[in-house]
């Protein structure tokens, strides 16, 4: 059975987005991002890659689905990007959207629903990329995180989960600890 995964760049504080969806905050690091191109090379949007010297059709290695909220999606389209993972299978849930690229699937309903068949078929993992409501909606289903925790403290933003209190345990996996004491933090689902 596939996994779906949150994997998610977050401050020590837990934020994953300032207030306006900003993200710039978060310092880089050479090695983090060697890193992460080259063991997570599905998760650099298309547009992004010929930036870090990444060619556009790297294969994927851990998913060949995304999951966004409307928040995370519409971060690319700001910039005239609608088809962001072209190499993935898109799904956004939005109860507000009403169109979208016709590479990507609007799911406006029940997001819980649409992981339990996706868990179902064959296939490599599901990304969960964002945001903090579709994740509190999903912890129930969350099988891993892979946390990418900057070292920066926003002091305010949008957090990891927003919704209702249900704790859920996680085991640390993995810790990886680059350069600017940035952190990659795998926990599994105890």
């Amino acid at each position: 059975m596939r996994k779906l995964v949150y994997f998610v760049g977050v401050s020590i504080d837990g934020v994953i987005a300032g207030p306006g969806g900003e993200t710039d905050f978060h310092p880089l690091d050479p090695d983090m991002v060697a890193h992460v191109r080259a063991e997570y090379p599905e998760t650099m949007p298309v547009h992004i890659r010929p930036l870090i010297g990444m060619a556009a059709d790297t294969p994927n290695r851990r998913y060949d689905t995304v999951l966004m909220g409307r928040g995370t999606y519409v971060v690319p389209q700001a910039e005239g990007v609608t088809n962001p993972y072209p190499h993935l299978r898109q799904y956004v849930v939005s109860r507000s959207l009403t169109e979208a690229d016709p590479a990507v699937t609007l799911v406006p309903g029940d997001p819980l629903a649409l992981v339990r068949r996706l868990k179902a078929e064959d296939g490599l993992d599901i990304w969960l990329c964002g945001g903090a409501d579709l994740a509190g909606q999903l912890l129930p289903e969350i099988d891993e995180l892979v946390v990418k925790s900057y070292p920066v403290a926003a002091g305010g933003g949008l957090p990891m989960f927003t919704g209702g209190f249900g704790p859920r345990a996680f085991t640390p996996a993995e810790v990886l600890t680059f350069g600017h004491g940035g952190t990659i933090t795998t926990y599994r689902a105890s």
